[in-house]
């Protein structure tokens, strides 16, 4: 009598970060609606991304503590920011060294293609870091992609870092700021954004008269490569939200230039290319946050490895159940802890930190 075939096991079950229903219902009816933006022809429906994703005024007087300002950073390609500053009459710390405060430059989310500064999310969030940290937050309006490839994004960054340089008589500010106690920021593409635009102020240090990078934040930055990483195929097929492998990809060919592939050094940190200005004594220290069901983790563990391999100072901040972009929801523990450690960054070399609340 012939035995029988021994059974299959079942197939593993994809791991799901530990999120309420409604929160992942919600994440998942705006990753749909999101990807039904993308046209086959690889453009955004900008209009109908307008209806998802409407834009928040700036508010001059204190809002729980902080003010904020849209400026215009250069008139030639129309690029804007908006600037975040807390109401220092209040603060309980206040800079020890002057009374111009340090200015974190910071660059959103969004493949490239998604968001703003004054999207609702990064509106809160860079509120909340200029009142933990007691520093003004300058979110960059940087061109987007697919409209605006590779490399308008960077050059926005250094164009930013060249508007703080200049005569602050002329920027008409509405608080002083010291950009001898700049620091870059940025989540997902903004955090590759940051990246890149350091390397690019440290190959040309000398050039600035009054900015001085003091840190570099990377909140989960969007790198990548050809291959698939296990991080990428353990939580693929909807098992982590907000990113997926084919979100990605499409980001990818929207931003980079035509023909390329994701070997390109904008994606892949370990090309040449990517690292002009790494081995600079101006290149700052770095903050690196990484999530355990991020599919993008990795990826950034070996870009901080590499970073640590050419000498780098690097702090890895590891947050084994946080989604992709967790420090939007102020409602995570975790979101909350990095806050305070970004803070805790700044006032290192700032002499100052935020109370929070």
């Amino acid at each position: 009598m012939a035995e029988s075939p021994t059974p299959l096991p079942p197939p593993a079950r994809k791991p799901k970060p530990p999120l309420s229903r409604l929160m992942r219902l919600s994440l998942k009816v705006v990753d749909r609606a999101a990807d039904a933006t993308r046209r086959a022809d690889g453009t955004l429906n900008r209009r109908a991304l307008s209806l998802l994703d409407p834009r928040v005024p700036a508010i001059s007087s204190p809002c729980r503590g902080v003010a904020s300002r849209d400026l215009v950073l250069d008139p030639s390609t129309r690029l804007r920011a908006r600037l975040f500053y807390p109401d220092t009459s209040k603060a309980k710390a206040k800079p020890a060294s002057s009374s111009a405060l340090p200015v974190i430059v910071f660059f959103h989310g969004g493949g490239f293609a998604f968001f703003s500064a004054s999207s609702a999310a990064y509106d809160a969030a860079c509120r909340r870091i200029a009142r933990y940290s007691n520093a003004a937050v300058l979110s960059v309006n940087y061109r987007r992609s697919p409209e605006h490839k590779f490399p308008a994004p960077y050059d926005d960054g250094l164009a930013a870092l060249r508007f703080l340089d200049g005569d602050p008589a002329k920027n008409h500010l509405p608080v002083p700021l010291d950009a001898s106690r700049c620091y870059l920021a940025g989540d997902s593409a903004g955090g590759n954004i940051a990246y890149h635009v350091a390397c690019r102020y440290a190959s040309a240090a000398a050039s600035f008269k009054n900015l001085r990078l003091a840190g570099l934040i990377a909140i989960q930055p969007f790198f990548g490569g050809e291959e698939r990483t296990p991080a990428e195929l353990r939580l693929g097929g909807g098992a982590a939200p907000i990113v997926s492998v084919e979100r990605a990809d499409w980001m990818w060919r929207a931003f980079l230039p035509p023909g390329a592939d994701r070997t390109h050094p904008a994606a892949n940190f370990a090309h040449p290319d990517a690292a002009d200005g790494l081995d600079s004594p101006a290149f700052p220290p770095v903050l690196l946050a990484v999530g355990g069901f991020d599919p993008l983790q990795d990826w950034q563990r070996r870009y901080g490895e590499m970073l640590k391999g050419r000498g780098k100072d690097v702090r890895v901040v590891e947050y084994p159940d946080a989604i992709h972009a967790f420090y939007l929801f102020p409602g995570f523990d975790d979101a909350r802890d990095f806050i305070i450690r970004i803070a805790e960054f700044v006032a290192e070399s700032a002499g100052s930190g935020g109370d929070g609340e």
